[in-house]
Formats: structure tokens, sequence, C-alpha cells
């Protein structure tokens, strides 16, 4: 399940439901560097880059921003989320269980080429939006729960964003950093009005306690504090979002390789973006380079389409409902597979017919298509990523 439930297509109709590290203390201490006629060029230019980075993060704090110093291992990690697509491409080369029809994925962009939506954000839905920095803090803490509806066949998203919605509107403080680091299962259930215990509900409430410390911690307990810290770019959002909340670290090893796919970071950014409609916290310069949010349904549309095809022991599995295990070769297969074939996608529609699309409208559109479709099957994988 998606918090892009946050974009309503017109003119589709209504969406329906569907089915701790240690922090690493940041860096401000100048390093003292001397300069040496036997230091390498290569030497040379990493020291004129890092001045040009305090630069313009002392810039951005004397305009009030809040930028946190990357350490080497979290700029690994950025550079690492720039190529979401080339990791999800490496698995799609190497598949034993999906793979992409490239003739089919073609059949289908000549098919779709003009039905691409506009992606709009619905103000009066289900979703809390007050045009500021408290409802930074609402689509963080969704985004931070939204996963792994499935198991309770009448549980959905819709819960969730309504019922933190409603619980913002009886008190602006029910989402502050130091409630959130406090609050129970029965008490998230009671904000949702869920009679039971909601799937996965102590690793819901786990997270809930892990946003509000760390953002108390880091950021002054607002979200907002964490998104002007990124410069405007889409892609530092996400790279901050993973480095500081294990929750939110959506990779797997597949094959002795490690493949990113950051589902829940990529829509908090993307659910900003439609939100604030590419201005103030969703002005990113950069929301071309966020993918498409690999969950269940958009893999399963794209099955049904005929752009992946399934080795005949994974269709078994997944018609017989049987649950593919978090991190297997099969469910890594599934969700890299889709990112990459969707990418292929993408970039047929601009080169045959010189359309723009982001990742983020081609999500949307197979989505849309998917809740469309009930008796659709898709893959069963506990995870709290997803």
């Amino acid at each position: 399940m998606r918090a892009f439930r946050s974009f309503q297509f017109p003119p589709r109709p209504a969406r329906g439901p569907r089915s701790c590290s240690k922090r690493e203390t940041p860096r401000t201490d100048k390093v003292l560097s001397f300069a040496s006629p036997w230091k390498n060029e290569n030497e040379r230019t990493r020291e004129k880059e890092r001045d040009r980075e305090r630069e313009r993060r002392a810039k951005g704090a004397e305009k009030g921003g809040i930028f946190v110093l990357e350490t080497e291992q979290g700029k690994r990690r950025r550079r690492a989320m720039e190529d979401v697509g080339g990791t999800a491409a490496w698995v799609a080369s190497r598949a034993s269980h999906v793979k992409v029809d490239s003739s089919e994925l073609e059949r289908v962009v000549n098919n779709i080429q003009g039905s691409i939506p506009k992606v709009e954000w619905n103000f009066e839905g289900i979703h809390y939006f007050d045009n500021g920095p408290l409802t930074v803090q609402y689509l963080f803490v969704l985004d931070a729960l939204n996963f792994c509806f499935w198991p309770d066949k009448d549980l959905n998203y819709d819960h969730l964003a309504s019922g933190l919605k409603a619980a913002l509107q009886k008190d602006k403080s029910a989402l502050d950093a130091d409630r959130l680091q406090n609050y129970t299962g029965p008490q998230l259930r009671e904000f949702l009005k869920w009679p039971r215990p909601l799937p996965l509900e102590d690793e819901r409430v786990r997270l809930l306690h892990e946003v509000g410390l760390e953002l108390e911690r880091s950021f002054g307990g607002q979200a907002a504090n964490l998104v002007k810290s990124c410069g405007n770019s889409a892609i530092t959002l996400v790279a901050l979002v993973t480095r500081h909340f294990p929750g939110f670290r959506d990779h797997s090893l597949y094959k002795g390789h490690q493949v990113f796919l950051y589902k829940r970071a990529q829509i908090f950014a993307a659910d900003l973006w439609g939100a604030f409609k590419g201005q103030s916290f969703g002005n990113f310069y950069d929301i071309g380079s966020i993918t498409i949010f690999a969950d269940y349904i958009v893999p399963a549309v794209l099955r049904q389409l005929g752009v992946l095809k399934y080795s005949s022991a994974l269709s078994s599995s997944i018609d017989s409902n049987d649950e593919i295990g978090a991190g297997s070769e099969e469910e890594v297969e599934i969700r890299a597979c889709s990112i990459h074939a969707v990418e292929k996608m993408r970039e047929l529609i601009e080169s045959k017919f010189r359309k723009q699309v982001l990742s983020v409208e081609m999500d949307l559109w197979l989505w849309s298509y998917g809740v469309q479709k009930p008796s659709l099957r898709h893959h069963r994988t506990l995870s709290i990523y997803y």
C-alpha cells in the first residue's frame, strides 16, 4: 500500500482499498589541511569539493536551514540512493525467477502513450493538510507506518491516513516527537478506530518510537527541519531519511550484491512534492530522480500486462497465496524488475513520443490501473518496507 493514495487523477474514479542502529554523531569540526607539492590532483580536487560543501552549508545555516554534515558512510549511502535504478537493473540482468519482456513492454507503451495522468493532491480527502510544518510531520509519520496491510483483509491505507488526520484535528500535538516515543499498540489502534491488533503492530509501534526519538535528537522534533536540511534535493532527503531512521532502510542483499529499493523514503519525498505542488516543503529540483515505489500492486499489474514474466514455480506460489520470504531472491527480483521495467517504459515514452514523464506519474498510472482490478493476484510478503 502506498502513500500515493494522497493523489487523485482526474478523470479516473476514486481508488479503492489495496490489498536500531546507534545514531552517528554528525561531524562539525573543520579538519585543517596543508597544501603540499606532493599531493596529487585527486586529493586537491577532493579538498576543493569539501570546501565548497562547507561554504554551501554555512550559507544555508545563515538562512535558517539545518544541515547535517555527511560522513563518508553517509556519502556512500547517498550515492547508492542515486543509483536505485542501477541496482535494480543489475538484478534484472541476473534474475532467475522474473524476466522483463521487452516486446510486451513496448506494446504497453504504445497503448498508454497518452494516458499518463497529471498528479493532483486531494485536499479534501483522507489526508491532513494545512500548508505548513504540521503537514510535513503528518506525512512523515504516515509514511513511517505505511506498510503491510494485506494480512488483515478489512484494513487498508485509508484507515491509517484518516486516523492520523482525525488525531491531529482533535489535538495538534498528537504527533509531536515526545509523544510519538510513548505510544502503545492499543493507542495506535484507537487512532485508526481499529478493533483488533494491527498487522506487525509491534513493529509499527517501534517505528513510531524511532521516528520520535530521532526527530527530537537531531531535528528539533520536527520533520520540517529534516526537509529543510536537504537543500531542495529529493535524493538528499531520501539519503538523510535512510541515514537517520533505520526503519526506512529498504535494501537487500542479492547474490552478494547490495540492492537499494527505498520505497517509503522515496514516497515521503514524492508525497511532499504532491501535497505542496512542488513549492515550499515540496520544492525538489531532482524529483525526476525518484523511481517507482516497488510494492505489491505495481508488480502484479506489470505481470498481468505481460511486462513481467514469472517462473512457473513463482507463479504457482503467488496464485496460491503462498507467502514469499522477505529478502528472498524471488521477492527482490519482483521488486527490482518492476523498477527496471518502468524505467525502461519511461525512457521509451520519452524517446519515441517526445513526452517527458516522471516515474512518479508512471507509478500512479499503474497503481490506479491495479486497484480497479480486485481479482489481481499480488505476492505476499511480511515486511516493514512496503
